[in-house]
């Protein structure tokens, strides 16, 4: 069954083990060198050039937005996402998390620049993605992580590194359990179509080139 009937699909392989595995180490290296430098007030937790410790929807975890490395893996995957999707897309942004133990993902919808959404497996413990490809309404509050009753269990997708999940983000609520590994490093991935109903208003997350923060 193609994407654009399921909404969702895998992609084995969508980079190299050997690259997904750069991108990991390369991860876990800024997550300590941006806790060392708050720590020791070389910076200041409002600083958008480093990532962050403060992400709401996972505390606790790394998070980091628009970082350089990443959206280029972002334009990099775009010619497997256009064949895959049969989709003409447009890059908005990258958001990368290293997760540790405990660390959940509530069950959510994605915001309109995550409209075709991906989630790219770096490396770490295995953890398994939930989605519910009913694109049913069954979220009260993401945030205290309240449902409707009786909402759809979801499927079980697991990735290894270098596999790609790509999911339309605004139609299919998605989520994680807590995690029971040590340390997962993921890279989410957001594209929109041209011919989708965000257009082209969302091209590069609205900022005026990839690599940099929100400028507001």
């Amino acid at each position: 069954m193609s994407f654009k009937k399921k909404k969702y699909q895998i992609i084995r392989g969508a980079i190299s083990k050997d690259v997904a595995d750069i991108a990991f180490t390369y991860l876990q290296i800024s997550a300590d060198a941006d806790y060392w430098m708050l720590q020791n007030n070389v910076t200041h937790a409002h600083n958008p050039l480093i990532g962050n410790f403060t992400d709401k929807q996972v505390p606790n975890s790394y998070a980091k937005y628009a970082d350089r490395l990443m959206e280029t893996l972002l334009i990099k995957t775009i010619s497997v996402m256009k064949k895959k999707t049969k989709l003409n897309l447009i890059p908005t942004y990258a958001y990368t998390r290293l997760y540790r133990t405990g660390n959940v993902l509530y069950r959510h919808k994605d915001r309109p620049s995550c409209e075709i959404s991906t989630t790219l497996n770096l490396g770490g413990d295995p953890w398994s993605i939930y989605l519910d490809p009913t694109e049913s309404n069954n979220v009260i509050d993401e945030y205290k992580n309240i449902m409707k009753p009786n909402a759809p269990k979801g499927i079980k997708i697991d990735l290894k590194p270098g596999d790609m999940l790509i999911y339309s983000g605004c139609d299919l609520e998605h989520w994680r359990e807590p995690f029971k590994g040590k340390l997962c490093g993921q890279v989410f991935l957001h594209y929109n179509s041209i011919k989708g109903k965000y257009g082209k208003e969302n091209l590069y997350d609205q900022r005026p080139l990839l690599g940099i923060p929100k400028l507001r």
